[in-house]
Formats: C-alpha cells, structure tokens, sequence
C-alpha cells in the first residue's frame, strides 16, 4: 500500500536497538517452558464479526493455535465483551454473554487435544502440563451484572474470572474512563456491593476502563487483590484517562494488584492514536474504492493492516520499564488486546511474537525471574490470593 509506506518508514525509525544474538536462543525457550497469561484477548466477538476455526490457522485476527503454539502462549483471558449501546438491556447483555461463552466452550469442545477451559490457577498449571492451551474467561463491561445483580453467581459458574466493571460508558456500576458524565464520581452503591460480592465469589475485579475515581476507590474497597487486564501508562499518553497514571500505578501495587500492558498503538504514544484512525481510513477508504465486500473485503482488511504496524515492540518495552521504575517488575503483567484493537506496533502484531518481547527484557537486564513474573506468575499470583480470600469467606 504505496500511500502508507512513508508513515511506517518513519515509525520503524524508532524501532528498538538490535536485540543480543545470545539471548535468541534462551527466550525461545523461556516461551516454552514459562506459563504465558494474556489478560485480554477478543477473540470471542471477532469470530462474531468474522467466522473462522481458530483451532487451527486463520487468515485473520491476532490468535489462532498455530500462531499461539509458536509464541508459546498458555492462557489467553477469552474477553467476553458488551458493547456499551446494549447497557440496560437485560435480557440482551445476559443473552449476549451467554452466547460468548458458549463460543469459547465450542473451541476447547472442538479441539480437546488443544486447548481447555480453565476456572482456577491449579487447572491453568495443570493444562500446561498437559502442552493444552487454557481459556479462561474473563467480561470485559459489567453491564449484565448491572441490569442484573443476581447473574454474578450465574457468570462466576459459567467460568468468568474476572469482570471489568464497565466499558466506554458509564453504566450502573461504574463511571468510565471515555464518558464526561460522571454519573456516579467513581462507583455506584450497586457496584460498590458488587465489588464485595466478587471477593467472596473468587472474581477478579478489573479496573481496566474505569475512571480514576472509580479505579481508587475500587483499591479501597476490595479485600483482594484487583487487576488491570490491558491497560499501559498514561506519562506517554498524556491526558488520556484510559491509561494509568503513576498515582494509580502505585496505589494497585500498594493492594498487591497487577497492570498488564496494553501492545494497542493508540495506547502506547498520543501521536499513535490520531495516525491510527488516518491509517484505518485509508484501508477502508482502498476496499469500498475496490468494491469488495464479506469475505474478499475481510481478507483485504487483514492484509493492509499487517502491512500498516504503528510504532515498535521497544514503545511497549518503554512502559514495561515505567512500571518496573515506579513499583517494581513484580506488578506488570500482559494484556495486549489482540483481536480488540486495529493497529499494532512491529514486532507484535499477533500471539506468534511473545519471543520477540520476551528477547527485548532479556537485552534490557530483566532476569529470568522477572521475565517469568511478567509473563504469567505475576498475574498467578494475584489470582491465586483472589482464590484464597474467597475461600476464606466460604
């Protein structure tokens, strides 16, 4: 795509220093033998958009299990994700979440030599045991929760292990970090009950989306430890409430809590997020000028925009290195959002490239702890004390 070569030439420019010869090797392997968690991953309502068998390789998306297999990856969180529009639906946000589930249990039914689902920490440890790909759930808008407060024993036995409490909008558990309405000045006594209530469930609560109010006061409510499933660190994106800033990171790692970074371009520079929407027009505006439509439009789309990378792996590295600056490596995670967000940076643009990331905190002077940590033990960890605090309350 001719018209966009000078615009990933000049972002490629900024691309990381050349990665150490000798740690290739020792990061392929740490891919292997590390349990990999990614805390967010949309591949339940892309295949919405797009059918396709992601038990084997696919055309489109970020994931697939050969593409998973090769970067090592052992547990995608499976986003269960509702579009804010559907908020105050009942039946439609319930039903909606539902039929996701049901998506997520059909590819570890179709594929039972592959992948598993995966409720706790014991069977996501076991799983990868077994060389099986975990699928654990989580719901990314606690919209049905709202509609409907007594469908949060439902969803925690349906396998959702954690909740992000809203999305783009204030809904009737939390104000959002995108809406100026601030409807509750943080949480609403339902989500404030609802909070307490995913403790004694075992539910991780995730602050991911929520205003900073809301964020704040869900860390001084929680007896357990909370998460950030795909968020990254707003000193690069200033002003942008959708990613932390420095205050919150230290508050979630004060509560022992985690913030799995984001890999979404938008997320990781400000400039990155208005040359992502001139990018995507242009990919759209090249298929309707080629009249093209369904499949032959979708399989263009996925060709454009792997030959359009926004930024590099070292700009994720560069808020890895915040976070372990400010807190400690111990608190960062990973949520890339693949299959959630339209632009990626190079070197990370699906589940194949772990490696990749993984190489570049070697070269950096991460030990093989920390890396260990960032990859999955960390957000283990969390999990785990999520577990025992609910079983404490039993």
């Amino acid at each position: 795509m001719r018209t966009l070569t000078p615009l990933i030439l000049a972002l490629l420019m900024t691309a990381c220093q050349a990665p150490d010869p000798d740690h290739a090797d020792r990061a392929r392997s740490l891919a292997t033998e590390a349990i990999i968690v990614d805390g967010h991953i949309d591949v339940p309502y892309r295949l919405g958009v797009w059918k396709e068998d992601v038990t084997t390789a696919t055309y489109g998306g970020d994931f697939d299990y050969p593409r998973a297999m090769a970067g090592g990856l052992d547990a995608p969180f499976m986003s269960v994700y509702i579009p804010a529009d559907l908020q105050g639906q009942a039946q439609r946000t319930r039903a909606l979440a539902d039929s996701l589930i049901d998506g997520v249990e059909s590819i570890a039914e179709a594929a039972p030599d592959r992948f598993a689902l995966a409720r706790s920490v014991a069977e996501i440890r076991e799983n990868h045991a077994n060389g099986l790909i975990s699928l654990p759930m989580g719901m990314e808008n606690g919209a049905p929760i709202a509609d409907d407060p007594e469908s949060l024993s439902h969803f925690h036995a349906r396998g959702i292990r954690y909740i992000t409490l809203t999305h783009g909008r204030d809904n009737g558990l939390s104000d959002s970090s995108y809406d100026t309405t601030r409807t509750w000045n943080g949480l609403s006594p339902l989500g404030k009950r609802v909070v307490s209530q995913m403790n004694d469930l075992g539910i991780m609560v995730d602050i991911s989306h929520l205003s900073d109010a809301a964020a704040q006061q869900v860390l001084e409510l929680s007896t357990a430890p909370v998460i950030a499933s795909h968020s990254s660190v707003r000193a690069f994106t200033p002003g942008w409430e959708r990613n932390m800033d420095d205050e919150l990171i230290r508050s979630l790692a004060d509560h022992d809590g985690i913030i799995m970074i984001n890999f979404g371009s938008s997320f990781l520079r400000s400039e990155y997020q208005e040359l992502g929407g001139t990018v995507q027009d242009r990919i759209e505006r090249e298929i309707a000028e080629a009249g093209l439509s369904g499949e032959e439009a979708n399989r263009r789309r996925a060709d454009l925009r792997r030959a359009a990378p926004i930024g590099t792996l070292a700009d994720v590295v560069e808020h890895i290195n915040h976070v372990r600056d400010l807190v400690g490596p111990e608190y960062i995670g990973l949520g890339s959002d693949y299959d959630g967000v339209f632009a990626l940076p190079a070197g990370l643009q699906d589940v194949s490239t772990y490696p990749a990331l993984i190489q570049a905190l070697l070269d950096e002077g991460y030990s093989e702890a920390d890396v260990r940590g960032i990859l999955g033990e960390n957000l283990l960890r969390v999990w785990s004390e999520v577990e025992r605090v609910a079983a404490a309350t039993r």
